[in-house]
């Protein structure tokens, strides 16, 4: 049957099961971490360690994702999560910039992979927080408005007003649920119910641990099939544009510092490479590119590439995307241009 399909296609195929392969564990750590975070960290946990000054909660954003091993293709639940939590929007961000280069497993393979020395690590390690510290700081300052899709901002809404025994309006949304049986009913719209089969109105703290881990687990579904159909298409793309836009053409046209930064940025963005396995391919090009061209490489693309993306404009608002994706770009690109 597959005889007759042509060997690019089969390629492609082959690439786009790689990347998933890749990238599905990763993914799985993430939603059930997203699951542990919503049924085991309290708001009032979140509130004691974020300070509310607003540049020092960037800071905390983004140191501490040394504490968690997640990669870049499981980041995006993890952050939606901690946001609805009542993390700050720029300390969440801060922290999905940087905890997918700074965390010990990925520090660790950067190591192995440039021979054992800790320039380019080190490198790589200071351009993510460099990033994450200019990005945070000007969504704190500068940015107006939620960065969270509607349809997650009302669900946050709704399950704040009856964690207080409130019943939350309902302003005549199409798929909105009548009046709510006190600590029972959804009042959402029905296209995100699915992410919610669990009700959180009930207080987690005293749910038996059984009933816990239970809701955790259902989370963590409902999680992996609201991002994984992102994770499909955004591997799907990578992979096109990986068998049909040759590297050899891209390679030839890098030449100066300015161009050779910029083209692996693109490269970054386009090969869609888990931060886990990313800095073997980029030690592979040190015969090409200078160091400033692969620091770029490695610290861009786990902040932004194909997967990533998809995942993010399902979360954020495209406004808000936008900025990110500019704010990313310009300072990744200062930062390699002048170390």
């Amino acid at each position: 049957m597959f005889q007759n399909l042509p060997d690019s296609f089969l390629q492609m195929n082959t690439i786009f099961i790689s990347i998933m392969i890749e990238a599905l564990p990763f993914v799985l750590i993430g939603v059930f971490i997203a699951g542990f975070i919503q049924m085991f960290i309290s708001e009032a946990f979140i509130a004691k360690i974020i300070p509310k000054n607003r540049f020092l909660a960037v800071i905390v954003g983004s140191v501490i994702g040394v504490l968690f091993p997640s990669c870049e293709c499981g980041i995006v639940p993890i952050v939606r999560n901690l946001i609805a939590k009542g993390v700050p929007l720029h300390a969440g961000i801060a922290f999905m910039l940087t905890a997918p280069i700074i965390n010990p497993v990925v520090l660790f393979s950067t190591y192995v992979a440039f021979g054992s020395t800790w320039e380019v690590p080190l490198l790589r390690v200071l351009g993510s927080l460099v990033v994450a510290m200019v990005v945070g700081n000007a969504i704190a300052y500068f940015y107006k408005g939620e960065g969270l899709k509607e349809k997650f901002l009302l669900y946050e809404t709704a399950g704040e007003c009856r964690g207080k025994g409130e019943a939350p309006a309902v302003m005549g949304i199409a798929g909105m649920g009548g009046a709510v049986a006190s600590g029972t009913a959804h009042t959402m719209p029905m296209e995100t119910a699915h992410q919610h089969h669990h009700d959180h109105s009930h207080d987690d703290a005293k749910m038996p641990m059984k009933d816990r881990i239970w809701h955790t687990l259902q989370h963590a579904v409902d999680e992996f099939f609201s991002v994984g159909k992102f994770l499909v298409f955004g591997a799907l793309l990578a992979a096109v544009m990986q068998r049909y836009i040759k590297t050899s053409t891209l390679v030839s046209i890098g030449h100066g510092p300015v161009l050779s930064i910029l083209l692996m940025m693109v490269l970054a963005f386009v090969l869609s490479l888990c931060s886990e396995a990313d800095a073997f391919i980029g030690a592979s090009f040190r015969s090409v590119f200078s160091t400033q061209s692969i620091v770029a490489f490695l610290v861009f693309g786990p902040m932004l590439d194909i997967k990533n993306l998809m995942m993010m404009l399902a979360t954020f608002k495209a406004k808000f995307v936008a900025f990110i994706v500019i704010g990313v770009t310009v300072t990744v690109f200062v930062y390699a241009l002048f170390i």
